[in-house]
Parts: structure tokens; C-alpha cells; sequence
């Protein structure tokens, strides 16, 4: 019930806060879907929390308003609920605990707690209690801050950096010269994506695998037209290679509503089915990631194109299944082999 309350007091500040003339009480109470009286107790509650609100009387009755130009002394153009939303997302920063953006965004929050006043604060730390961000899976940071730090000011100066990196698959590091266009940073792990002078192409670097960093003199220019999102449109996820595939898979009835809910990838199109099914078709620039998370939904999911897709799961399946019917030695499978020889930079 006291979440029910909070978030219906929230759409109250927010209608309020949009409205020209303000809301009379009766608005507020049909806002919420309440009676009168409790309409009233809403609005009392904003006044004892510090909301600057008061009620002029009109020709159409008391209508319900902020105090004009009333802004807790902040500038132009945050407003009560932006600032409150802004502190209540903190939680979703903290996957960059320890790096030069989480000491940033932790200087911001404590500057808006700090112009909001106490019985504001006091109400807000009730609306917070009624909502939660789960964190994602995601690194610890502080240990690499000195390089995040690093390449953050080579992207801002269009520096050319050296680094000492080593793919997820090499036995050793190799020695690169890397020109950092962008940081990107996608669930829950940060990226840097640029040019790469040994392979001379762009390409996208896992910030935790580079071994040492060091920026040069050197400057460099982006490219004329070069967009990230332009760049990684095919990739299903982080992956970006030149082979496209039209990829058709099959999902069951029991899970076709959750799949049907969710936007996958930007190409995706879905078709149901009579019997409640669906099948959803990508296309994508390779397909060790699609095949990631085809494996992730089990037997909800096959694949009905291309033939290459089946062969990789029928491998891995194949391999899977002898950790259940055979003695457990330690050995790297076809599959495996397959796929890390694939990931090499």
C-alpha cells in the first residue's frame, strides 16, 4: 500500500509540475482513482515534505499549484521530479564504481541532495524505499582505473595511444598502435572502438584485457561520417565481422509472449504462428553471439536458418552432452576450438 501511495504522490508532482493552472483537487483525486479526502491527505503529504505548493482560488475553485519560479534555488532546466529522478538512478551508475565517470556522476548526486531541502530529502528516501534497480552482472573497474583514465583523455584529445593487449584467446600479448574514436559501454562491460594500425582496420577493444596503455603525440582525426551505431548495426551484440546472416529461429508458445515483448536486435521480425509459436528472423554480422543466446533458451528455441547456425549447435550439444554421460577430462573441445580461433583480434 505505502508503494501505491508514493507512486500515485509522484504522478501528482509530476501532472502539477506540467500543468499550466495547476490541478483542482478533484483532478488530483481522479488522478489517483481516490476519493476527495484522500486527494486532500496526497496533497497535505507534498506540502509536510517540502514541495512548494499552495492552492488560489479560481473561478473553477482552489486549483493546486507550485509557487512560480519556485526551483529549490537550482537553474533552469531541472525541476522538483527531474532532480528526484536523477538522484533515484544513482544505482544504475554503479557498475563504474572506482573509475573517473563514477567520481563524476557521485559529485552531481551529492550537489542535488545537497539543494534539495531536509523534509524533500525525507520523502524521497520513502519513494526510494518503494522502488529498486538490480544491478546487471558487470566488472570491478577500480582496478583498471588508470588506463579508463587514460584512454577517456586520449578520446577527448584525439590521441593515438600504444598498448599491450591480449585477446580473450592469445597465449600472450600483442603490441598495437590504436586510435580511440569512442568509449562504449554495453552489459555491464566497458569498450573502446577505433582504429586499429596493426590489422589496419576499425575494431572494438575490451578495456579489462589491455595489459598497459600509454598515449603518444601523435593526434589523430575520426573519420568523416563515422557513426557507432552505423558501425555495429549488424553486430547482434559486441561482435562486428563483414559475413551477414538471415537467421530464422523457432520460439515456443510457452515462451512467445515473453520473446514477442522484447525489441532483440534493430532487424528483427516477428511472425506468429496458428498453434501460438513464433519465429523471429535477424540479420546479423556473424553468428557466434546469436548462437550464445539461442543455447541460453534451451528447448524453447530452434534454429531454422542457415544450415551453418544448426551444425555449430549440433556441435556443441554434442560436446555438452558428453560432460553427462562420459568421465570428466579436462580437454577443449571442437566447438571451442571453433569459436576462440574465431574471437582472435
Amino acid at each position: 500500500m505505502r508503494g501505491d501511495q508514493l507512486s500515485r504522490q509522484w504522478r501528482i508532482l509530476r501532472q502539477i509540475e506540467a500543468s499550466r493552472y495547476g490541478l483542482t483537487a478533484a483532478e488530483v483525486a481522479e488522478l489517483g482513482g481516490v476519493s476527495l479526502k484522500t486527494g486532500y491527505r496526497d496533497l497535505n503529504d507534498l506540502q509536510m515534505a517540502g514541495f512548494p505548493l499552495y492552492a488560489e482560488r479560481g473561478k473553477s475553485g482552489r486549483r493546486w499549484r507550485f509557487i512560480d519560479n519556485y526551483r529549490f534555488k537550482l537553474p533552469q532546466p531541472f525541476t522538483f521530479t527531474e532532480l528526484m529522478s536523477l538522484h533515484m538512478s544513482r544505482d544504475l551508475f554503479r557498475v563504474f564504481q572506482g573509475t573517473v565517470y563514477h567520481k563524476s556522476i557521485q559529485t552531481l548526486f551529492d550537489k542535488v541532495r545537497a539543494a534539495l531541502p531536509p523534509k524533500t530529502l525525507t520523502y524521497l528516501e520513502k519513494v526510494e524505499s518503494a522502488f529498486h534497480v538490480g544491478a546487471t552482472p558487470h566488472k570491478n573497474y577500480a582496478r583498471f582505473r588508470g588506463i579508463i583514465d587514460e584512454v577517456n583523455k586520449a578520446v577527448v584529445e584525439r590521441r593515438r595511444v600504444e598498448m599491450a593487449y591480449r585477446s580473450l584467446s592469445a597465449k600472450s600479448e600483442t603490441l598495437r598502435k590504436f586510435d580511440p574514436y569512442k568509449v562504449w559501454f554495453y552489459d555491464g562491460t566497458i569498450y573502446i572502438i577505433g582504429k586499429c594500425h596493426l590489422r589496419n582496420d576499425i575494431r572494438t577493444f575490451v578495456i579489462d584485457r589491455i595489459k598497459m596503455l600509454r598515449l603518444t603525440e601523435e593526434t589523430f582525426m575520426v573519420p568523416y561520417g563515422f557513426d557507432v551505431k552505423s558501425y555495429l548495426r549488424h553486430s547482434f551484440k559486441v561482435m562486428k565481422e563483414d559475413d551477414l546472416y538471415k537467421v530464422r529461429i523457432w520460439i515456443s508458445a510457452a515462451w512467445s509472449r515473453y520473446m514477442g515483448e522484447k525489441i532483440w536486435h534493430e532487424s528483427q521480425k516477428i511472425e506468429k504462428c496458428p498453434d501460438g509459436s513464433l519465429e523471429i528472423t535477424f540479420r546479423v554480422a556473424g553468428l557466434e553471439e546469436i548462437r550464445q543466446w539461442v543455447m541460453g533458451l534451451g528447448a524453447e528455441a530452434r534454429v531454422l536458418e542457415p544450415e551453418s547456425l544448426k551444425e555449430l549447435l549440433k556441435a556443441e550439444l554434442a560436446d555438452a552432452l558428453t560432460y553427462y554421460t562420459e568421465p570428466a577430462e579436462p580437454h577443449r573441445d571442437r566447438i571451442t576450438q571453433h569459436i576462440m580461433a574465431a574471437r582472435a583480434s
